[in-house]
């Protein structure tokens, strides 16, 4: 079974990018080959500079842990750890020496400074995904990887989550790549990538992503 065939893009460092189309059109599975968390069966993906699909799956995460955040649906969050140490956790897995001054400081930016020793039970859906933002963000990664990063939340809060995403990628500068199936979201974004049947849809001239 084919789940994408034919794709050729390249993201320019800081674009927004929204990835859309039907349920089952590929666009996960894109995110994943991407992201170097699947490899395709045929084809190169290059990732800030580093050809992933020669690597092998420790190599690969490697690149992860240097380039890459990842925002998903589901939060994603660990139950037994507070708002903090969710968010510190990947920072000091990488030896960050301030993990602890860095979460906080991410946790403030996202409105969540009174709720760090909370945890995940004790938060709202739209507090959860906030937090999940700043884990992703305090990694300052080159990349960041959203899938239906709004699609648990009712529609004020996800506004409200969606604001904070694109507000944090104009202030450090890295690339977003989300899945969606919210229109509106997707329209905020520089640059739309419609996939039909694991396919590429050409976007008009006006908002076509830069191909290689």
């Amino acid at each position: 079974m084919t789940i994408l065939e034919g794709i050729d893009l390249s993201i320019a460092s800081g674009a927004q990018i929204a990835v859309v189309g039907e349920s089952g059109s590929g666009k996960t599975t894109l995110l994943g080959i991407l992201a170097g968390l699947d490899l395709p069966t045929s084809g190169d993906v290059w990732l800030d500079g580093d050809q992933i699909t020669t690597m092998d799956e420790e190599q690969r995460a490697r690149v992860r842990a240097r380039s890459v955040g990842f925002v998903f649906q589901s939060f994603q969050l660990i139950d037994s750890l507070t708002a903090l140490e969710n968010v510190m956790l990947p920072l000091e897995l990488r030896g960050d020496g301030q993990a602890k001054d860095d979460a906080l400081d991410y946790l403030d930016r996202v409105g969540l400074a009174e709720r760090t020793t909370h945890y995940p039970r004790q938060l709202s859906g739209g507090e959860q995904q906030r937090v999940a933002i700043a884990r992703a963000f305090a990694s300052r990664p080159r990349v960041l990887f959203a899938d239906e990063p709004t699609g648990n939340l009712d529609t004020a809060t996800g506004g409200r989550v969606a604001d904070l995403l694109f507000d944090l990628n104009r202030e450090t500068g890295t690339t977003l790549v989300l899945v969606t199936h919210d229109a509106a979201l997707a329209s905020r974004c520089g640059d739309v990538i419609t996939l039909e049947a694991g396919r590429m849809r050409a976007p008009p001239p006006e908002r076509r992503v830069a191909a290689t």
